[in-house]
This record gives C-alpha cells, structure tokens and sequence, in this order.
C-alpha cells in the first residue's frame, strides 16, 4: 500500500498562513483615564438644619432661611462635615458663630436683614 503525501503537504501550506505572526516593535497601548472618586460630600441638609436651628434660637421669630443661605455659603466642606457632625451639641454654636464672624458673611446677614 503507497501512501501519497501530496494532500498533507498541501494541507500544510494551506496552514502554515494562518500562523499568527508576533508584531516586532514595541507594543503600545492607548493610555486610559485614571478612576476618580469623588470625595465624600457632607451632609448639607443636616448641617444646614443645624445652622437653621442656631440662627432660630438667636433670633427667635424671624425668618432664618435667607441667613442660613448666607452661612451656608461662606462655610468650607470641611465646617459643613464639622457643623453636620455636631448636630444636638453645644459646640454647633461656636462653629455657627466662626463662620458668621467672617465679613463677606455679615454683609451677606445685612443684605438678607434688609430684604
């Protein structure tokens, strides 16, 4: 029995171009965007309802919402974690006071005051 070796022969070449062929620079890779988390944001409502009641108790019968816009606004993140974190405590007082002590927070109490 003779066994022809033609068809494994072409069956070989037909293979041989489907070899991968390994790329002979450098391999670059597109840069991807770094994952950022955004930093933890402190509770607004809570420190805004602190700095609502404080400004209540100091002015007792008036409307505190355009004063407590204007504390709200002249406080860093970090006196908002502060203030939000002192919610039922006496220290709230003192960090309510630091920030309307500021001038661009008194002259904003004014304008509200006149309005």
């Amino acid at each position: 029995m003779r066994i022809s070796i033609l068809p494994a022969l072409a069956a070989a070449a037909v293979l041989a171009g489907c070899v991968a062929v390994p790329p002979t620079g450098p391999i670059v890779t597109a840069p991807t965007a770094p994952i950022v988390t955004p930093p933890v944001q402190p509770s607004n409502a809570v420190a805004r309802q602190v700095v609502s009641s404080e400004m209540a108790r100091r002015l007792p019968g008036r409307n505190v919402a355009p004063l407590t816009d204007c504390v709200m606004q002249n406080a860093t993140m970090a006196e908002l974690a502060d203030i939000a974190s002192l919610q039922g405590q006496s220290g709230a007082a003192g960090a309510v006071a630091a920030i309307v002590s500021r001038p661009a927070t008194a002259q904003c109490i004014q304008r509200a005051a006149v309005a």
